[in-house]
């Protein structure tokens, strides 16, 4: 009976019976899939393709199976969708572009370079013909010349991205040249004279022979759907979350032109007025957002500012150390105006030092609008904020005249031509006694002993000028 009950406890335990044989039957479970969602939000500017970038490498770093970009976005900057899009096109997982919502101009760009396109109910992809817009938003209208530049350069940045995703040119190219007709077979499917926006029904309509999509894999309610309809239902999805400084430093970026003004308009201010007070504090404060914001945007790096401080530290000697105003601070003034402008440029990971003039223009026309902004805001306080009530109370208003009663000092030239005697020695200044007074008085130079007779020679308010009566040797040690 025991011996029974020992070869049960053994067989339990694995180590006598079946046991060995089970041990070798087990299996670890199978990781599950790993899917990652990189969000495309709101507009696309440069600091988005750091956010991008670093989604793309945490999923690399996760072997994920897929990416998928889900997509709700106006559009943003043809400089950034083209980076995003080298980005996309070079990735070894499999891309997917799901549109929530809308993709629009950048947007679109950036959805035709993934490898499938899915599409919520109601949502609308396309229109990618450029516009100039400003940095605070609003938008120019631009010369023949300079729209046909600017639409051809969209129209080869589109062609490629659809090329790289394995879908149609034409249909690509037909989102930003309105002039095109676009068909396929006999079927027209959007006619010359206007831009080829899509549904998400439009987009999934099968056409061609044999069929298929026009651009759309299909329409699905939600990403859930769409990773199952793709056989990645059970994968675990990890989503890129974007940090709250992330988020700012995007904002930061987008209003770079204010915070610039900010900075510049307080030190400029500082310079002309005595001290160091509020204006000069704002100033710093707006400069250090600023190249916070770029910072954590992935734009600027610790080099800018330190060129940045270098060129403030030389245009304080210039300002405060030597005579005039010659090549230090002109030196300084350079590289103040080359680390702010070298903050908001883009560089590319293994580019070249000296960055390509497509990241020089947009950053150089946000620095230049700071600058005159700068000037028109500094002329505009120069001319008013004399005659506003808050500088009227700070400031006397009317100067003050002798002829109408006003001194700073008591009137002292009925001194000139008396006498007195030296009651401390005067080295060259001292006290003397002119009858009752006594007055601090200073010597042209000498050194005149205590008890020797004084004589004023010159008054200046309160600097009494004596000399020893006669000239000769002074009295006293």
């Amino acid at each position: 009976m025991a011996s029974r009950i020992k070869a049960a406890m053994l067989a339990i335990v694995g180590l006598t019976g079946p046991g060995p044989a089970m041990a070798q039957d087990i299996v670890p479970a199978p990781e599950p899939d790993v899917v990652y969602t990189i969000p495309i939000r709101g507009m696309i500017e440069p600091a988005l393709l750091y956010v991008i970038r670093r989604g793309v490498r945490e999923a690399e770093a996760a072997d994920a199976r897929a990416i998928v970009f889900v997509m709700d976005t106006p559009g943003g900057t043809v400089d950034a969708a083209g980076e995003i899009v080298r980005t996309i096109t070079g990735l070894d997982v499999p891309s997917y572009a799901f549109v929530e919502n809308q993709a629009f101009s950048a947007g679109a760009i950036i959805a035709l370079a993934t490898k499938h396109i899915y599409m919520a109910p109601g949502s609308i992809i396309g229109d990618a013909m450029p516009i100039l817009s400003t940095p605070f938003g609003g938008v120019q209208e631009m010369s023949e010349d300079l729209k046909e530049k600017s639409v051809a350069a969209v129209a080869a940045i589109i062609r490629t991205a659809a090329e790289a995703g394995g879908h149609d040119k034409e249909l690509a190219e037909k989102m930003v040249r309105r002039e095109l007709e676009y068909k396929v077979g006999d079927e027209v499917i959007s006619p010359a004279g206007q831009l080829l926006t899509l549904t998400n029904v439009e987009a999934e309509r099968e056409v061609g022979d044999p069929p298929r999509p026009l651009l759309s894999s299909g329409t699905v309610a939600d990403l859930e759907a769409m990773l199952r309809e793709v056989g990645l239902g059970n994968a675990a999805v990890r989503s890129l979350e974007i940090t709250s400084a992330e988020r700012v430093a995007r904002f930061i970026a987008a209003l770079a032109p204010l915070f610039l003004i900010g900075g510049l308009l307080g030190i400029y201010i500082e310079i002309k007025t005595p001290g160091f007070g509020l204006p000069g504090i704002l100033g710093i404060i707006s400069l250090a957002i600023f190249f916070w914001g770029h910072h954590i945007a992935g734009l600027a790096g610790m080099e800018e500012l330190l060129i940045f401080a270098l060129g403030a530290l030389l245009l304080a000697a210039e300002l405060f150390v030597l005579p005039g105003f010659g090549a230090v601070g002109l030196i300084g003034i350079a590289l103040i105006l080359w680390a702010l402008l070298g903050a908001m440029i883009q560089r590319y990971p293994g580019g070249p030092w000296m960055p390509a003039w497509q990241q020089v223009q947009f950053p150089l026309l946000k620095l230049s609008l700071a600058l005159i902004g700068t000037a028109a805001i500094g002329a505009l306080i120069a001319r008013l904020l004399p005659s506003s009530p808050v500088f009227r109370r700070l400031v006397l208003s009317q100067a003050t005249r002798r002829s109408e009663g006003f001194a700073a000092s008591e009137d002292t030239r009925s001194l000139v031509g008396r006498t007195g005697r030296a009651l401390t020695p005067l080295r060259p200044a001292g006290t003397a006694e002119f009858g009752e007074q006594r007055i601090d008085v200073v010597t042209s130079g000498e050194y005149i002993g205590a008890g020797s007779d004084v004589r004023v020679v010159e008054s200046h308010g309160n600097r009494i000028v004596v000399e020893a009566v006669g000239g000769g040797p002074a009295r006293g040690v």
